[in-house]
Order: structure tokens, then C-alpha cells, then sequence
């Protein structure tokens, strides 16, 4: 555990994913005791991953909050409730999501989502089978407090900063932002859209960043990688990544209809895992739906056209 200024300790676990940690945090409550933030994956062993992490702290955990629904922030909830008797609070929204992904799963209609926008069937397979092993890591709390923007957690501000969930929250207080997902050091937050998610998730990222920047945190401690000791400049060369890849989305819709699987092979290459195209073909979806809401691609069928080149009515989705 590490202590990253007075009040404020991190702990990292290992992740078997695309990225191969996660940070969760402790705060420091207004009583003395601590309030977890973020949990990792779930675990078959709760005494093995958490005992040794609780045992440093010099007070109790009196409390749990999930950033996201993601299952390296969600996965662990129940179990760090379970082991310190502590509530867990998560985002109204957030929340629905979670039910939404994890207590009403669907695999066939997972499955279907990604092969209507273009991927092959064996790709489709293996993002099943992954998806099938994550679910049992993935312990999230069925009745947690729901924080709503504004409300406060011992002092600390929650801000609803949408894009890499649709319903992620941060923290806030003096000039900390205790981030989760939304702004890293060195990478970009995977900005995808999903089944049942909100229509415009880089629209919702854009304005999160422009967020970021009006409250000009002092730091921002993030769910990976290293402390952001400037976001409101982190927000603004993360910005400026959207928009060159945006341009490169819209290159890549050359005259022919193509679909997202299609646009996520010019953006990130070929040579991929089934789990990290499934987030290359996210992340070229929300950048074809922003190109449409600008005004710069329409839908056709099940795929995309550049502006101009004659679309077909509807949606053309399947959510």
C-alpha cells in the first residue's frame, strides 16, 4: 500500500486484461476510519486478496464506493462488503447499467450485437467464451446506496463524469479528484458503445472532458497508470486525440458502406485478441456515431456511409 498524500493510500492488484493493473483507493474519513474506492476483480478468495491490504489500515473501512460498472471497479464489492460488514454506494445510473450488463446478461444477444456490426463469426466465439469467464469475477452488490451528482461522500463531491461508462462517478474535494476511469496518464479511456448503452458516448466523453477542465482538479488519482498532476491538460491532449481519430474514422468510410468491424481494422490494425477488438469495434462505433451526429457519416443497413452518399432510413443498429 502507498500513501500518495496525507489521507489519501492506494493499493494495486494485478488484472488479466488488456491492461494489467488496477488501482483502488483509500480516504481517509472525517471519523478516522477509511472509505474504499474501487475493488478490483472478484475473487474466489477474499481473505487472500484483501486480508493482508485491510490489515495495514490503522482504522475500519466504513465504506465502499464503485466508480463504474466495469468489472476491474465492480468485480470486488460484495467481497470487500462481505470482509469489513462496510455499505457500498455506486451511481444511480451506474447502477442500472450493472443490472443491466451483469444481473440481466444475455449471451446470445451479446453475441448478436457484435456480428450485426460486422465481426466474424470466430471472433465473435472467442468474445463469448471471454465474456462467459469474466462474469464469475464479477461481484457486484444487488442493493448498494445510490449517489446522485452532487451528493457528497464525507465531504468528498460526486460528479457524474459520463463517456467510459455511462454512468461513472468521481469524486471531488480540495482540488482532488479521485478520477476511476475517465482521465488517465498516457493512454485514453476506451470510449465504447454497447448494447443498451447511451446512443452518443463520445459526445457524453467530450463533455465529461470539458467537465475536467472547468474544475480544474489540482490532481487526479485514476484507476491505472501513474497520479495526473495537470487534467485540465490531460483533458484537452485527450480531446485533441478524439478529434484525430475522429478524422481517421471518417477517412476510413472511402465511398463503400462499411461496418464498425470494418472501421476498427483501419483504426487499430489487424493483429488483435477477440477481447481487444470487441473494444476496437466499440470505440470505432462511438466514433461513427459522433461522425453522424456532426453531421459527417450517415447509417445504411448495418453500417456507414460518409455524409452525402446516400443512406437508407432508420438506425440501422441493433441494441
Amino acid at each position: 500500500m502507498e500513501e500518495l498524500e496525507p489521507g489519501i493510500r492506494r493499493v494495486t492488484f494485478a488484472l488479466p486484461l488488456g491492461i494489467d493493473h488496477v488501482h483502488c483507493y483509500f480516504l481517509r474519513s472525517s471519523s478516522g476510519g477509511w472509505i474504499v474506492v474501487d475493488t478490483g476483480l472478484g475473487t474466489r478468495d477474499v481473505q487472500k486478496r484483501w486480508r493482508e491490504t485491510i490489515d495495514e489500515l490503522d482504522a475500519p473501512v466504513e465504506a465502499i464506493v464503485v466508480t463504474h460498472m466495469h468489472p476491474d471497479h465492480v468485480g470486488g464489492a460484495r467481497d470487500v462488503a462481505e470482509l469489513t460488514g462496510a455499505p457500498v454506494a455506486q451511481g444511480r445510473d451506474d447502477h442500472a447499467q450493472c443490472v443491466s450488463a451483469w444481473g440481466s446478461r444475455d449471451g446470445e444477444r451479446f453475441a448478436e450485437y457484435w456480428a450485426s456490426h460486422g465481426m466474424p463469426e470466430e471472433t465473435v466465439s472467442g468474445i463469448a467464451a471471454d465474456s462467459d469467464r469474466l462474469v464469475s469475477a464479477v461481484h457486484w452488490v444487488e442493493d448498494p446506496e445510490l449517489l446522485d451528482p452532487g451528493d457528497e461522500v464525507d465531504g468528498w463531491r460526486v460528479e457524474v463524469l459520463r463517456g467510459h461508462a455511462d454512468g461513472h462517478i468521481v469524486l471531488l474535494r480540495d482540488g482532488v479528484l479521485i478520477a476511476g476511469d475517465t482521465i488517465l496518464s498516457g493512454i485514453t479511456p476506451a470510449i465504447g458503445l454497447y448494447p443498451n448503452s447511451r446512443p452518443d458516448p463520445l459526445g457524453d466523453y467530450l463533455e465529461s472532458l470539458a467537465r475536467i477542465e472547468e474544475l480544474a482538479p489540482r490532481v487526479a488519482y485514476a484507476g491505472h497508470r501513474e497520479a495526473i498532476h495537470d487534467p485540465s491538460g490531460r483533458a484537452r491532449e485527450i480531446r485533441a486525440h478524439h478529434v484525430e481519430r475522429l478524422a481517421h474514422a471518417e477517412a476510413a468510410l472511402d465511398g463503400e458502406r462499411r461496418s464498425a468491424y470494418d472501421v476498427s481494422l483501419s483504426l487499430f490494425g489487424r493483429e488483435l485478441s477477440p477481447t481487444l477488438r470487441r473494444f476496437a469495434t466499440a470505440e470505432a462505433l462511438a466514433h461513427l456515431e459522433r461522425l453522424v451526429a456532426e453531421g459527417r457519416a450517415e447509417r445504411s443497413g448495418a453500417g456507414y456511409l460518409k455524409a452525402g452518399m446516400g443512406a437508407a432510413p432508420g438506425r440501422g443498429q441493433t441494441r
